[in-house]
């Protein structure tokens, strides 16, 4: 066969790219990604503060107004009492009796109107008459002369107060107005009114809002911690002012102070705190947009905080969502641009690669030939190795039939011996029954004729072994190790009545996974080596013990002969290969049982004990013992 000429290698065709491009392209595509992540969540942070702002403002209007139309309801009550004659002649002339008759009719125009008291106060601030007289917590003769509003109305200017009670110490909003009679100011007429409804009104419906008064102290808040904090800074004056004004009774006042603040706009900020646990430990920052609005009629000032979390969030699954979008383009892109080289480069290597075609064909038609012959060669090769493999395992099975008729032929001398005898009984029985017969003796001609069966049975029984053990069989199927161990021995029992030994039996009368005869086969080489290696000794011991070992069985026969020669052992199951004279053996019997056990999927194997002699080890596939029939 010619040597084909080499192939002329076709110069690559497809586009290199440069090193540093693989390494440096990962990291403008990483900055744009978080470029356009971060846009995205700036305007969509944007958009929601704007939209945020906006229903901020309708809110802080809508309830606003409510905080202003709370207030507005009791603005005409303390004026109602300058209508009334008998508070004008209680303040001109007092007397017991007139205290007693504004008393009442103080107490059911507070019952009325649905505020917390209504009281009245001389020119010096002392209060001469109440709704509430009959309480323990009167406000009967207490001096509030200090009072701001008390001071506004006395001037004669309206007196808007929110301050924290010196007697009962409970809040409460105040409004004051001056009695004026004959043009001069005979007294005050004070209403105080409780704001807990708008703060309930504001817990229900989950808004977080406060109320600040001229003193930038919040007087109203849903959150009860916010209560009572001053919202700007208070200098040491303000604070001894405050103090010596007890308009907040003996509270701490103390400064409400977020963590970060960031004006928007006009009466617009983002402030930011610190979120704590019950132990005190910060847990990052929540962020709050501020809205202030100035309440009508009063110094007082609305504030609505509406939470930034929400917003924030939206901005960053948004910004993700754009990183996202953003990478997945830039992808494309590059799977696009990657596809476009691909393309040119298959259009530049279409023309190369017909040029390379037509002197392929021409090549490829020069091998054609030679390949065929090769091809040829070869299944020639692979019908003679098939055909050899075929003779290989015909001469194996006639080996393994050769090595049966060969133990056979070495027990043919002494099983001719063992028939003759019944042979010739059978001779003397049979014309002694025909005598006896002739004389009458039937009883004698009886137990001849039995003993003339039991004969003929124990030759059936050797024959029967014989054939059984000389047929073919197969290599998987199912045995009685008890069964197999009787049968083999009454094969070698003409051998064991001329070497007598002592046999101790150690075994289960398991299933095994193996054809009953090819058992027996193994276990006859194996007895039968047995009593060669002890034939010229007189103390003859044979073990058969067995054990369980997983899902296996191993069975041992060991025997107490000489044992084999070291230089024998590395050969022992090597076929034709034997210890013992040449017409006693032909080497076959180890490797036959060896082959036999590991068909069956199990093993032969030999080990030399220490106390002398040989045991070798059958191990085969344990099956479930079927149960008996009833």
């Amino acid at each position: 066969m010619q040597c084909p000429n080499p192939v002329r290698r076709l110069p690559s065709l497809t586009v290199k790219p440069k090193l540093i491009r693989p390494l440096l392209l990962p990291i403008p595509l990483l900055l744009l990604m978080l470029g356009c992540g971060y846009g995205a969540y700036l305007v969509s942070a944007g958009a929601g503060t704007r939209g945020l702002i906006e229903s901020g403002e309708r809110q802080l209007e809508l309830h606003a107004r409510g905080v202003e139309s709370e207030i507005s309801r009791y603005t005409y009550l303390p004026s109602l009492l300058e209508l009334e004659n008998s508070v004008s002649d209680l303040l001109l002339q007092p007397s017991a009796q007139r205290r007693e008759l504004v008393n009442g009719y103080l107490e059911g125009l507070n019952r009325r109107s649905g505020s917390r008291a209504i009281y009245l106060l001389d020119t010096s601030g002392r209060v001469v008459a109440t709704s509430n007289w009959q309480d323990a917590d009167s406000y009967l003769g207490e001096d509030l002369a200090f009072r701001a509003y008390f001071q506004d109305a006395v001037r004669g200017q309206p007196g808007r107060f929110y301050g924290i009670g010196s007697t009962t110490g409970e809040p409460g909003y105040y409004l004051a107005h001056g009695l004026v009679h004959g043009g001069r100011v005979i007294g005050v007429a004070v209403v105080k009114v409780r704001m807990d409804a708008l703060e309930e009104r504001w817990e229900k419906a989950r808004l977080q809002a406060f109320v600040s008064d001229e003193n930038g102290i919040i007087i109203l808040s849903s959150d009860p911690h916010l209560r009572l904090q001053a919202v700007r800074p208070l200098s040491p004056a303000d604070k001894e002012r405050l103090a010596r004004s007890l308009q907040y009774y003996w509270w701490a006042l103390n400064e409400w102070q977020p963590s970060s603040r960031k004006p928007l706009g006009d009466g617009v900020e983002e402030i930011g705190f610190r979120d704590r646990d019950a132990q005190g430990q910060e847990h990052g920052e929540r962020l709050y947009l501020a809205q202030t609005r100035r309440l009508n009629d009063t110094p007082w000032n609305f504030t609505l905080l509406s939470p930034l979390r929400d917003v924030r969030h939206e901005a960053m699954i948004h910004g993700a969502l754009a990183a996202v979008g953003c990478a997945l383009l830039a992808f494309l892109l590059i799977a696009w641009n990657e596809r476009r080289k691909v393309l040119a480069t298959r259009l530049a290597a279409r023309e190369a690669l017909q040029q390379a075609n037509n002197e392929l064909e021409r090549r490829i038609a020069e091998r054609t030939a030679d390949l065929r012959a090769s091809n040829q060669h070869l299944r020639e090769q692979i019908r003679e190795r098939r055909q050899a493999e075929q003779t290989l395992r015909q001469a194996q099975d006639r080996l393994v039939q050769a090595g049966k008729l060969a133990v056979i032929g070495q027990m043919s001398t002494s099983i001719a011996h063992e028939l003759n005898q019944p042979l010739a009984a059978l001779r003397t029985l049979s014309g002694n029954t025909v005598r006896f017969l002739a004389r009458g003796a039937l009883d004698t001609a009886s137990s001849n004729l039995e003993a003339i069966n039991e004969m003929v049975d124990r030759m059936g029984r050797i024959t029967a072994s014989l054939r059984a053990f000389a047929r073919r069989a197969d290599d998987h199927g199912q045995a009685r190790l008890g069964k197999a161990v009787d049968a083999a021995l009454l094969v070698l029992q003409v051998r064991l009545k001329a070497c007598p030994l002592s046999l101790q039996r150690e075994y289960d009368d398991v299933c095994l996974g193996i054809d009953q005869t090819r058992l027996e086969q193994i276990l006859v080489n194996l007895i039968a080596n047995a009593l060669d290696a002890m034939s010229e000794q007189d103390d003859r011991q044979l073990w058969l013990s067995g054990r369980r070992d997983g899902a296996l069985y191993r069975l041992t026969v060991r025997d107490n002969g000489p044992g084999i020669p070291q230089d024998a052992r590395a050969h022992l199951f090597e076929p034709f290969f034997t210890t013992k004279p040449g017409e006693h053996g032909l080497g076959l019997g180890l490797t036959l049982s060896a082959s036999l056990a590991t068909a069956a999927g199990g093993s032969l194997g030999v080990a030399y004990p220490e106390a002398g002699g040989t045991a070798f080890e059958l191990s085969l596939p344990l099956l479930p013992t079927p149960e008996p029939s009833p």
